[in-house]
């Protein structure tokens, strides 16, 4: 892939879509684009629940973690 094999692929494509219809194209995709960035824009903004109201923090410290309770003995007859 060099630069000439590039020039000759873009020579080629102007010869068959004319100049007018090329730079027509290259609008309605970035109409597109807009439009799709628009609508995931606005699928974010009507998603998002509402923010919920700041709290304070207090700087108290954790009390200490509960024992862990024995497991349960179950009788096994044979």
């Amino acid at each position: 892939m060099s630069l000439t094999h590039w020039l000759v692929v873009a020579v080629l494509v102007l010869l068959l879509f004319g100049r007018g219809k090329i730079s027509d194209l290259m609008g309605d995709v970035a109409k597109g684009i807009k439009s799709f960035k628009k609508g995931m824009a606005d699928d974010e903004t009507a998603d998002a629940p509402p923010a919920a109201p700041a709290r304070t923090i207090d700087h108290q410290p954790a009390p200490p973690p509960a024992a862990a309770p024995a497991p349960e003995r179950t009788e096994v007859r044979s």
